[in-house]
């Protein structure tokens, strides 16, 4: 790799990491508005659990398709598109104070959004500018970038919660949301490497279906999902369930997000010196630890910072590795499409994650069942990752034309 081409991908791992930053960290804030948006528009937690439940659901549905838009006509125009409608979706948000503003906004305009600037694509990009022997950890560093917006937009949000009310905290995350838009466009143009484009999408696709290791590793990626929605949407209200300050809640969620910089940062260093589906069973193993630890302590502050600190260290260290055993099977050619389809399945645990708590609450008062589930799941996805075949592909080459 030139010098030249070395500057082009470090320019486009920051754009990245800062595009998942405003990505994640806005998305995470979510759950910091489920009380204060309850009870001004006169809601149940399980209707404001459904608005975020489609909101996941739509992003794993319509992430291959931006996946595949974005392999055909570039990554810049999708991003530009998902950006437009992140402004969009919190401002309705902030300026339709009804169920169906909520669900437009925080649902469906929202799921779009995230969609179209998510993980497949920007770590497609960043895999394509990658060093080869490298592009393990600079796919942690990028995810990092989404870990890093969690941690300063959480506690920002909530002070200007408190300051200021909910739909001007919307307001302010639209204006800070319009930067992505930039952003797109350092990341609109990333060449694939010669012999990248040889193999048509339909065979890509045909291909991975029709391997073992990506339907394992697809729905091992669901666990992930659930885990992520239900800690993002209900951690908040969990904590000020059992009687804990609502600021200690919010403040959780951002320790997590600062921890998980570490933590996906180191499982992108170790996912290049060692079996990548290997860390991803110790992962889910290690999250089965962390909840059922957290459940068996007294519910005091002390154990809210131990659930965040521990968890954070495991939070988001799957993204990398996933995506990375992706690229490593079949290549980055199709890399955004590919992981868009696994990023289907974490979005339908997403949307069982955030809805499921919204219904264990109002039913029951608590949010044991769920935390239970969760556990049951971690073990589930450690045994799905464990037999992964994530050799790479040998394709036969192209044939040529006979020589006349």
């Amino acid at each position: 790799m030139s010098p030249a081409t070395r500057r082009t991908g470090l320019v486009v791992l920051l754009a990245g990491a800062a595009m998942l930053a405003l990505n994640m960290g806005l998305r995470q804030t979510f759950g910091l508005f489920l009380e204060p948006v309850t009870g001004a528009l006169s809601i149940s937690r399980s209707s404001f659990s459904l608005a975020i439940a489609i909101q996941n659901l739509l992003w794993g549905l319509l992430t291959p398709v931006c996946g595949a838009f974005a392999d055909r006509w570039g990554t810049g125009r999708v991003l530009v598109a998902g950006g437009t409608l992140y402004v969009a979706g919190l401002l309705v948000m902030a300026l339709v104070q009804t169920p169906v503003g909520l669900q437009l906004g925080a649902g469906i305009l929202t799921g779009l959004a995230v969609s179209a600037t998510g993980f497949p694509l920007v770590l497609a990009a960043v895999a394509r500018g990658a060093p080869e022997e490298r592009r393990s950890a600079w796919l942690g560093l990028a995810t990092a970038g989404g870990s890093l917006g969690q941690f300063l937009l959480l506690p920002t949000t909530q002070l200007v919660i408190g300051g200021f009310g909910w739909p001007s905290a919307l307001v302010v995350l639209a204006v800070i949301a319009g930067g992505m838009l930039p952003l797109a466009f350092l990341l609109r143009g990333q060449p694939l490497a010669s012999g990248m484009g040889e193999q048509r999408l339909g065979e890509a696709l045909h291909e991975a279906v029709h391997h073992r290791g990506f339907v394992l590793l697809t729905a091992g990626f669901f666990v992930c999902g659930f885990h992520v929605a239900f800690v993002a949407t209900h951690l908040p209200a969990y904590v000020e369930s059992a009687g804990i300050a609502p600021v200690i809640g919010a403040s959780a969620l951002g320790v997590i997000g600062f921890f998980n910089i570490f933590g996906t940062l180191g499982a992108g260093w170790l996912g290049g010196r060692f079996s990548k589906k290997r860390v991803l069973t110790g992962i889910y193993v290690a999250r089965a630890v962390v909840i059922a630890t957290m459940l068996a302590l007294p519910m005091t502050e002390w154990t809210v910072w131990f659930f965040a600190v521990s968890f954070g260290l495991i939070w988001l260290g799957t993204v990398p590795l996933t995506g990375g055993i992706v690229g490593q099977i079949f290549g980055p050619r199709y890399m955004a499409t590919l992981f868009g389809i696994v990023m289907l399945s974490h979005q339908v645990g997403a949307f069982f994650g955030a809805w499921l708590g919204g219904i264990s609450y109002d039913l029951t008062g608590s949010y044991q069942a769920v935390w239970l589930v969760a556990i049951a799941l971690s073990l589930a996805a450690a045994a799905l990752h464990w037999p992964i075949e994530d050799a790479p592909l040998a394709r036969r080459p192209a044939p040529t034309a006979a020589t006349p």
